[in-house]
């Protein structure tokens, strides 16, 4: 029901930044919430950071806090992930998601987004 397209992957050595944008079609996002998530080979798919459409807050993995800002832009209907100072341990194929269940605070959890792109990869080289 709800059309993601991830793009703004790449290469990018370590101490580099890339933002990755996700834009959604075929719903209004007023009132949902959007996330971004990770999974690396060998590894189970991570939540990075998540945003509310409504009011803005946002929640990020540990990981990721202080080197990572989402944001979204509701005339697009588009979120982006700006990434700062990316280390190796960010590599990983980067996935938009969008949760219809909750409005108010992003939830960490892979199992509350219901519609997922398909992904894009961030490759970070030491």
């Amino acid at each position: 029901q709800v059309q993601l397209v991830e793009s703004g992957g790449g290469l990018v050595q370590a101490g580099g930044s890339l933002r990755l944008a996700c834009a959604a079609s075929g719903q209004t996002f007023s009132r949902y919430v959007m996330g971004w998530f990770r999974q690396a080979p060998g590894k189970e798919r991570e939540f990075v950071a998540g945003i509310s459409w409504s009011n803005g807050n946002t929640n990020y993995a540990d990981s990721v806090k202080g080197r990572f800002t989402i944001s979204r832009d509701n005339a697009k209907n588009t979120v982006y992930l700006q990434m700062n100072n990316l280390k190796p341990e960010d590599t990983a194929v980067y996935y938009c998601a969008v949760d219809s269940h909750r409005t108010y605070f992003p939830s960490r959890r892979s199992t509350d987004y219901g519609s997922w792109g398909q992904g894009t990869q961030v490759t970070v080289s030491s």
